[in-house]
């Protein structure tokens, strides 16, 4: 149960307001979501706070990088109604949703460190003309047999958005460029892995976003860098967290 929220220094809400650089109405804010403890009100109805509110603001604002605004306040909302194991549920899926978003990471890696550098042209293994007009184009019937797979596969991933491929305006036949082979064999390799095409799609989003492969090393790196800065940022939103279920008691 949380000791009285009246004992010690009795803060207004500028006090906390100016110590965190928020504004006082963001305070009354967070209160009100259930971020903060109720607050306390002199004779005239003014709002007191105390050391206990200000450490449940550190936590909050610790917690904020590295889980988000919405599950931070689902967090402190937790802790205040007396719900700790709720709050510890939330922590934990925010920890799995990072892991799996560094296993992510690491089949990216895996499946770029597995290309072998494209080529565009193969034998004939489908219905359709071996060779495309125009430097670096391909058939489906090429492609299909290069990666090792029926054509039908990549028709399937063109309908869940993995590759793009045009349409030759006089055959009507699919054309993949050198953007679309990568993206297959990218494809291909995650696919191997064991990743859902609707996990590939959003992966193949980036690279085409970065603008290829060789830019998508440096949105890698940025990638790295930002899950270690949430992880560091996990550690501290716990450390405040913890001091402020101490404050509590």
């Amino acid at each position: 149960m949380a000791r009285n929220l009246q004992n010690g220094e009795r803060l207004r809400p500028v006090d906390l307001a100016r110590k965190h650089g928020l504004s006082t109405q963001a305070v009354r804010n967070y209160e009100e979501a259930g971020i903060l403890p109720a607050a306390g009100r002199t004779p005239h109805g003014y709002r007191t706070y105390t050391s206990l509110h200000a450490a449940a603001l550190r936590a909050f604002l610790a917690l904020v990088p590295g889980h988000g605004h919405q599950t931070a306040t689902s967090i402190m909302r937790a802790v205040n109604e007396g719900a700790a194991e709720e709050a510890f549920r939330l922590i934990d899926e925010s920890h799995a949703q990072l892991l799996d978003d560094r296993r992510t990471l690491q089949a990216v890696e895996s499946a770029l460190r597995d290309l072998e550098p494209a080529t565009a042209s193969g034998p004939d293994a489908g219905p359709e003309p071996a060779a495309a007009p125009g430097a670096g184009g391909t058939f489906i019937g090429p492609l299909a047999g290069k990666l090792g797979i029926r054509p039908a596969t990549l028709r399937k991933w063109e309908r869940a958005g993995l590759v793009r491929p045009r349409r030759d305006p006089v055959t009507g036949y699919r054309v993949y460029d050198e953007a679309d082979v990568r993206d297959a064999r990218l494809a291909h390799q995650l696919r191997r892995g064991g990743y859902l095409l609707e996990q590939i799609a959003p992966l193949l989003a980036q690279v085409r976003a970065a603008g290829g492969l060789e830019p998508l090393e440096g949105a890698l790196r940025d990638w790295h860098g930002r899950l270690s800065a949430r992880g560091r940022s996990m550690l501290t939103g716990a450390a405040e967290l913890d001091a402020y279920l101490r404050a509590r008691g």
